[in-house]
């Protein structure tokens, strides 16, 4: 079933609704709006909805199923609304009002208006935390020796840091109103001072959001008997935010959850290392050196709560070691309402071409369904894709990679899943 975009009154019966501790609340046969995207986006998305109807019409036989409801942003949405709207207030209210929707990549529009389109969709439906499951599918091609070392979670803040967009460029009035006022102060403390003609931005941070951030992961590690949540920033030289980061994650574990947590000081002081059941760990570790961590020492973390554009930089270099955002899902998470999106970009040389690997965005579909709590056709779904690679039925990107590969379609990869179901 297919809806189109419509502001009228929907109906209740088939909307997601949230208990009080915001889990959703999900009908057998909820409205699900969804982005195509651009680029590439029509391709991955018809391999991508296949696939989650096929698994929810398998598992269910009937007694789920989900309704399409198609909304606009980017390209398309500037087809119908006019070149200067890519995201029509239509298509955040459906959002709002059906609680869920996954979407395909888009293209930001050069020029004014939003920065990043992605960016505005989280800010604007206060999706504050950019959640990215890195895990290896056996078989993909990866650059290291043993990907499924890595088994990860990244809870990256949405909202805040540099990504706010509060900036000003070198030699304007209002970075040289900012650098006058910013070099005086710092003078009269003995500081250093900028150069007037130097771009300036602000990188904002808060105990609220990041609070909530850490809360989510924590959460999470209990829900999923993860063993740990290490905090990730770069605190030794940004102290009053990315250090403020780690302090507020801290005090939100201690204060929160204070039977459920422990510092990994007290790990070894109270309990000579032994990680004692039910407990999550709570660590933290300087950003640079965490790169290497997750190359040489993978199996000792377990969920990442990071900054914005650290979680940017760590959940990307993360996805390569299992085998690049091809194969990435990821999901953006706020209180009453969640975005499921492919985690790479439009490829626009491939659009139409049906040729590009669905992988990430199926993936997200599968979180999707998750988030649903429809486990049984999300773990079809990632059975039939592993059945998938093993048999090297895969597209041009991971056939390039592998001795003896059949390479297929987009649309064919995706049908090749659906077959592997039974």
């Amino acid at each position: 079933m297919k809806h189109r975009q419509n502001p009228g009154n929907p109906d209740t019966s088939n909307m997601i609704s949230w208990d009080a501790r915001k889990r959703p609340i999900v009908p057998d046969r909820p409205v699900i709006p969804f982005i195509e995207g651009d680029g590439i986006g029509p391709d991955i998305w018809a391999s991508t909805r296949a696939v989650l109807d096929g698994a929810v019409k398998r598992v269910y036989a009937g007694g789920r199923k989900i309704s399409w409801l198609e909304i606009f942003a980017g390209e398309n949405a500037m087809d119908r609304y006019g070149r200067d709207n890519p995201l029509p207030e239509e298509t955040l209210s459906a959002i709002r009002r059906y609680g869920v929707a996954i979407k395909g990549p888009l293209t930001t529009p050069v020029g004014g208006g939003f920065r990043s389109l992605n960016v505005a969709l989280r800010q604007a439906l206060d999706l504050y935390a950019c959640v990215r499951p890195v895990r290896y599918i056996e078989g993909v091609p990866a650059p290291v020796k043993e990907p499924g070392r890595l088994d990860v979670v990244i809870f990256r803040e949405n909202t805040e840091d540099v990504y706010a967009g509060l900036e000003w460029p070198a030699g304007s009035d209002d970075a040289r109103e900012l650098l006058t006022l910013i070099n005086a102060r710092s003078e009269a403390k003995g500081g250093t001072t900028v150069s007037l003609e130097s771009a300036v931005g602000i990188k904002p941070m808060s105990r609220k959001n990041t609070s909530r951030l850490v809360s989510m992961a924590i959460q999470y590690a209990l829900e999923h008997k993860r063993k740990s949540v290490t905090l990730v920033h770069k605190g030794n030289i940004m102290k009053y935010t990315e250090g403020a980061f780690r302090d507020w994650g801290y005090q939100t574990a201690r204060e929160k959850y204070g039977d459920l947590t422990l510092t990994e000081g007290e790990l070894y002081d109270r309990f000579q290392g032994k990680h004692p059941a039910g407990r999550i760990v709570i660590k933290d570790r300087i950003a640079d050196a965490m790169f290497q961590q997750l190359l040489l020492r993978p199996e000792e973390y377990d969920i990442i709560a990071t900054p914005n554009l650290n979680g940017d930089y760590l959940s990307d270099a993360a996805a390569a070691q299992v085998g690049g955002l091809g194969m990435a899902p990821g999901a953006n998470i706020g209180d009453c309402c969640a975005l499921f999106e492919a985690t790479h970009g439009t490829a626009p040389k491939y659009a139409g071409q049906d040729r590009v690997n669905p992988g990430s965005l199926i993936l997200s579909g599968v979180e999707m369904l998750r988030f649903l709590g429809w486990d049984e056709a999300a773990e079809l779904v990632v059975r039939a894709l592993k059945r998938t690679v093993s048999q090297r039925t895969v597209t041009y990107d991971l056939a390039r990679q592998m001795k003896g590969a059949r390479e297929v379609r987009c649309s064919e990869f995706g049908a090749a899943i659906v077959e592997n179901m039974g």
